[in-house]
């Protein structure tokens, strides 16, 4: 996939946060990794990378909360009605990149995930039918004292 330009909004459950890219990175994938489990309450989320410099919050941006893990990522809600909107990863911040939680875009871009990351984590309970790549952890090189899962 090649980046995907455009004026794409997205919004957290109820509303209160909003924001708007110009434009998506590459770089869309499944994770299943237990902190995207937990956090989602889901088998996986699905992420899509942005630079930072096309992510512009357009309202609410006092309502989003951050969490920050044991490995230093940044997970950030909607503290009013708990919505996942962001993720960033050391190596996020390094790229100055930041992860959209897809399923907050209110209208359809033309975004189409290309891997399944972190299957390692995969949940018993559920079957991927695709033939996407697989990996079993990251597929960018990143530290090693990173452990996402």
């Amino acid at each position: 996939m090649s980046e995907e330009k455009g004026n794409y909004t997205g919004s957290c459950l109820c509303g209160q946060v909003q924001y708007q890219v110009s434009e998506f990175l590459p770089v869309i994938a499944h994770c299943h990794c237990t902190m995207c489990q937990k956090f989602h309450g889901a088998a996986f989320s699905t992420f899509a990378e942005v630079e930072k410099e096309h992510l512009h919050w357009l309202s609410g941006q006092e309502h989003l909360t951050s969490y920050r893990a044991e490995n230093g990522s940044i997970r950030q809600f909607c503290n009013c009605c708990g919505a996942s909107m962001a993720f960033i990863s050391r190596y996020n911040e390094e790229a100055s990149t930041v992860e959209i939680a897809i399923a907050t875009l209110d209208s359809g871009a033309p975004l189409t995930p290309d891997a399944h990351i972190f299957t390692r984590s995969q949940v018993p309970w559920i079957t991927l039918c695709d033939d996407l790549p697989r990996f079993s952890g990251f597929r960018t090189p990143i530290p090693a004292d990173e452990d996402h899962s």
